[in-house]
């Protein structure tokens, strides 16, 4: 009975996109939503996190250490624990523990934490010169951060949200075993409980395809921006106007 039970819940072929496709959806709605979120929260955070270590535009040890040290509890916990810890803390925001919606805010804590580090780094890369003429123009703080930092390190920025980009479309498939829907929902119900062969090998394609183009994507666009950028970081902050 073991046997003949999967065999009798298998997937037509023909009918396996239809099965799919309200699948891929909410996996791109999930990702979508945190990648926004990310990129809102994560650029500021990290060039804030950046700016506070000794060195930076101002430096301040004592906000420094305990924000970078609760970035560093985000990134280094596995999603499946942060996302079983907190919960009590998804489902006082959005009302439940499962869905779409309380997926986003575990996927989000996550991806701000990877993020800001990435942000962060990048900035760390950014020649101090380039900070050096943004200062002899006059800039603000906020200025040599928005027209000389970003700017300059937007390449390896791009890069790094196109490796958080993939990674959250691997937390979305691991939330969609609990719950969240989803290609991972899909996965674990077809393809694990059901031994359907031909609904696991699709997932697994349309898996590949879209991390696939994401990376093709992020790369191309991070080749685009790199040309010349050294050479137009610090004219653009000497551009800037001085409020």
């Amino acid at each position: 009975m073991s046997v003949t039970t999967p065999l009798a819940a298998t997937i037509p072929v023909a009918e396996i996109p239809d099965l799919l496709l309200p699948a891929f959806v909410d996996t791109v709605t999930m990702v979508g939503i945190v990648m926004v979120i990310v990129v809102v929260v994560g650029v500021p955070l990290g060039a804030l996190i950046h700016n506070l270590a000794p060195g930076g535009l101002f430096a301040n040890r004592t906000l420094h250490t305990p924000l970078s040290w609760l970035v560093s509890v985000g990134r280094s916990l596995p999603f499946l624990v942060l996302m079983t810890a907190i919960i009590p803390f998804t489902r006082f925001v959005t009302g439940t523990n499962i869905g779409i919606a309380a997926a986003v805010v575990p996927m989000s804590i996550a991806g701000i934490a990877f993020f800001t580090r990435i942000v962060e780094n990048s900035l760390r890369s950014v020649p101090a010169e380039v900070v050096d003429v943004a200062r002899a123009a006059g800039g603000t703080p906020l200025q040599i951060i928005r027209s000389a930092q970003i700017p300059e390190a937007l390449p390896n920025i791009v890069g790094g949200l196109t490796i958080n980009t993939i990674a959250m479309i691997e937390y979305s498939t691991i939330a969609g075993t609990i719950g969240a829907g989803g290609l991972g929902y899909i996965a674990v119900t077809y393809g694990y409980q059901r031994f359907d062969h031909g609904v696991m090998i699709a997932t697994i394609i349309a898996l590949v395809v879209t991390v696939a183009l994401i990376r093709v994507a992020g790369d191309a666009l991070a080749r685009r921006l790199t040309p010349a950028l050294s050479a137009t970081a610090g004219a653009r902050s000497q551009k800037e106007p001085v409020s």
